[in-house]
C-alpha cells in the first residue's frame, strides 16, 4: 500500500472500507430504490408503462455499457479521481433525478447515474483491495458485501417507505447531502493509486462498451419486445460479435485493456461465473418479489418493503461473519454452499406460492436463501479481486461489476420470460403462477452458480507473505495455494 503523501503513512483500513462501503452502498440502492416508488412516479409525471420501464434500465443501460472503459480510465487517471469524480457526478445526476418535471428528464438523468456509478464502482473496489492485506481480505470484502447486498435487497423497503411518507423526489435527494459529507474525508483520508501506464487500447474500449450495451439492450427489452423481435435478436447478435471481437482483441493487442492471463485463472472464472448467475437470481427475485407481495398480496410499498427484512437481516449478520470463516476455509465452500442456500430458498417460496399460501409461510425461506447469499457474495468478491496484481485491480473489479451488472439483467429477463408463460397480471392469481414459476427460475440458475464455485480456490494450506517479491505478485497467489 502506498503511503499517503500528506502523512507518510497508509490511510486507516476502517476508514477506506467506510468510504468505499458507502460508494458501494450508493450504487446499490439506486439500482433498485425505485422499484416500490414507480407507482406513484407514474400518476405524478403522467408515466407510461414503457416510461417507468426506462426510469428502471436506463440506469442500468449507463452502467454496464461503460464499466469496463471507466476502470480503464480510472487506471490512468487515477483511482482516487475515478472515485471522487464519479461521486460528484453521482450527486449531480441525482438532483437532476430529483428536478426532473417529465420522465424524459428522468430517465436522461438516471441514465447519467449509471454512467457515474460505472467510474465510482471499480474505483472503490480497487481502492479497497489495494488497501487491505490478503490475510484480511475475507473478513473486510464481507463487511463491503452486507453493506451493498443490505442495498440491494433493502433497495424496495427504502423506495416503499420514502414515496409512501415524503415524496418519490427524495430518494435521490438523499445522496446529495450523504456524497457532500463523504467527497471531503474522501479527499483527506484516500491514497491515489493508478494502473500501468501503458497506450490506452481504444478498440478495445469501444468493442467493450458497445457489446455491454447491445447485450444489456437485448435483455431488457426482451419482455416487452419479445425473444423473437428484430429488435432483441438483431441486439443480441450485435452483441455476441462485439464480445467476440472484443476477446479477439485482447488476445492479439500489445497493450490490453483486460489481459487474457487473468481470463484464463480458474479463481477468477469461478468468481465471476457464479457472480453472474447469483446476481441473476437475486435481482430477478428481488424484481418480482416486490410486486408479488403488492399485487398478490395486496401489501402496501411500505409493507412490501418491510416483509424483505427477513432477506435483509441475514445479509446484514452473516456476510461479515462468513468472510472471516473464508480467511480460514477459503473460498470455494462458502461460494458452493452459498449458493445452494440461496437456489434452496428460491424454490422453497416457489413451492409456497404454487399452493398459494401466505407470506408468513416463506419467512424461513427467505432467511435460508439470504444467509446462502451472504455467505457466497463476499467470497465471489475476494477470489476476483485476489487473482489480480495491484496494477491490474481497478480492470478485475471492473470485469466484477460489469459481470454482476449483466446477471441482474439476464436473471430479470429470463424470469420475466417465464413469468409470462406461466401467469400474467391479468389478476392475482395469475400473477402469482407466473411469479411461483419465475423464482422457481431463479433457485435453478443459483444451483448453476454452486457449480461454477467448484473452479474457486479451497482452503490455504501454507502462509505466504503479503508480497514477498514486492511487485504486487504475491497478491494473485495469496489465495490460489489450496486451489487445487
Amino acid at each position: 500500500m502506498t503511503p499517503s503523501a500528506a502523512t507518510g503513512r497508509p490511510p486507516a483500513l476502517r476508514w477506506v472500507l467506510a468510504l468505499t462501503a458507502v460508494a458501494g452502498l450508493v450504487v446499490a440502492l439506486d439500482q433498485l430504490v425505485v422499484a416500490t416508488a414507480l407507482d406513484t412516479i407514474r400518476r405524478d409525471l403522467g408515466a407510461s408503462m414503457a416510461d417507468l420501464e426506462w426510469t428502471v434500465n436506463a440506469f442500468g443501460l449507463g452502467f454496464a455499457a461503460l464499466l469496463i472503459p471507466a476502470a480503464e480510465l480510472g487506471d490512468r487517471i487515477g483511482r482516487k479521481r475515478a472515485y471522487l469524480s464519479g461521486l460528484l457526478l453521482f450527486a449531480a445526476a441525482s438532483a437532476g433525478c430529483a428536478l426532473a418535471p417529465t420522465t424524459g428528464v428522468l430517465i436522461g438523468a438516471r441514465a447519467v447515474q449509471g454512467a457515474a456509478a460505472a467510474l465510482l464502482s471499480p474505483a472503490a473496489l480497487a481502492l479497497l483491495t489495494e488497501a487491505t492485506p490478503p490475510r484480511r481480505r475475507g473478513a473486510v470484502m464481507g463487511v463491503y458485501a452486507a453493506v451493498t447486498g443490505l442495498a440491494v435487497v433493502g433497495g424496495p423497503l427504502v423506495g416503499g417507505a420514502v414515496a409512501q411518507g415524503l415524496a418519490w423526489q427524495w430518494i435521490f435527494w438523499i445522496n446529495v447531502p450523504v456524497i457532500a459529507v463523504v467527497v471531503p474525508l474522501a479527499r483527506a483520508v484516500l491514497t491515489e493509486h493508478t494502473g500501468r501506464p501503458t497506450p490506452p487500447d481504444v478498440p478495445g474500449i469501444a468493442l467493450a462498451a458497445t457489446s455491454m450495451f447491445a447485450l444489456v439492450w437485448a435483455l431488457v427489452r426482451s419482455g416487452s419486445a419479445g425473444w423473437g423481435s428484430a429488435e432483441v435478436l438483431g441486439t443480441l447478435v450485435a452483441g455476441g460479435v462485439a464480445l467476440a471481437a472484443f476477446a479477439v482483441r485482447q488476445a492479439t493487442a500489445a497493450h490490453p485493456m483486460l489481459p487474457t492471463r487473468l481470463l484464463r485463472q480458474p479463481a477468477f472464472a469461478a468468481g465471476n461465473l457464479s457472480a453472474l448467475l447469483l446476481t441473476a437470481s437475486l435481482f430477478g427475485t428481488v424484481f418480482f418479489l416486490a410486486q408479488y407481495l403488492q399485487v398478490a398480496l395486496g401489501h402496501s410499498p411500505l409493507g412490501a418493503g418491510l416483509r424483505f427484512l427477513p432477506w435483509t437481516a441475514t445479509l446484514f449478520l452473516i456476510a461479515p461473519a462468513a468472510g472471516r470463516l473464508q480467511d480460514r476455509i477459503g473460498p470455494r465452500a462458502l461460494i458452493c454452499a452459498g449458493l445452494l442456500l440461496q437456489g434452496a430458498g428460491m424454490l422453497w417460496i416457489g413451492a409456497n406460492a404454487h399452493q398459494h399460501q401466505g407470506y408468513g409461510a416463506s419467512v424461513a425461506a427467505l432467511v435460508l436463501s439470504g444467509a446462502g447469499t451472504s455467505m457466497a457474495m463476499p467470497a465471489q468478491q475476494t477470489t476476483v479481486m485476489t487473482a489480480a496484481p495491484p496494477a491490474l485491480m481497478g480492470k478485475a473489479a471492473g470485469t466484477f461489476t460489469t459481470v454482476r451488472q449483466l446477471g441482474g439483467a439476464l436473471g430479470i429477463a429470463v424470469m420475466a420470460a417465464v413469468f409470462g408463460s406461466v401467469g400474467g397480471e391479468a389478476s392475482p392469481a395469475a400473477f402469482t403462477d407466473g411469479f411461483s414459476a419465475a423464482v422457481t427460475a431463479a433457485g435453478a440458475l443459483a444451483l448453476v452458480g454452486a457449480a461454477f464455485g467448484l473452479l474457486a480456490p479451497g482452503r490455504r494450506r501454507a502462509a505466504v507473505p503479503d508480497d514477498p517479491a514486492g511487485d504486487g505478485t504475491g497478491h494473485a497467489v495469496q489465495e490460489e495455494l489450496g486451489a487445487h
